[in-house]
């Protein structure tokens, strides 16, 4: 097995692209041996669908596309990025305000530690930047390298 793979794929921001990024993100998991019914392969979709969200809905227009990048590290760490070009970081909104909306960080957050993971936001070379989510692997059959990524 590979020490590193890794999958990435480029998206308009629209809000028909969430469920291009959930659907890639699980055939890539899928090729790597992740058991679509499994609990870490929900955990992920869901994650991916509000990473990929936040990218489309709170960028306000200043980023045309988004990306998702999948990586697997040394069989050990499964880490989920999606990359926007607004500078802004995520933030929860105030407590008034998350009546409606505002909860997807928090979610996201919890999701990823009750994994046994952890979430971190890193700056890109153009401005913009990339929000991480880092899961345990913990597939046992060794991952495959996915194919046409």
């Amino acid at each position: 097995m590979a020490d590193h793979q890794e999958a990435s794929v480029t998206l308009p921001s629209d809000p028909a692209a969430v469920a291009a990024a959930r659907r890639y993100v699980a055939e890539v998991l899928g090729e790597w041996g992740l058991p679509e019914e499994s609990e870490m392969a929900d955990t992920v979709r869901l994650i991916v669908s509000e990473l990929a969200t936040n990218a489309v809905q709170h960028t306000f227009g200043q980023s045309p596309t988004f990306t998702v990048d999948v990586r697997l590290e040394r069989g050990e760490w499964l880490r989920v990025g999606v990359t926007d070009s607004h500078p802004r970081r995520p933030r929860r909104l105030p407590a008034a305000v998350q009546q409606d909306n505002g909860r997807g960080m928090v979610i996201i957050r919890w999701l990823a530690a009750e994994a046994g993971g952890r979430l971190s936001v890193t700056p890109t070379e153009d401005g913009g930047k990339t929000v991480w989510i880092a899961l345990p692997w913990a597939v046992g059959a060794p991952a495959r390298t996915a194919t046409g990524c």
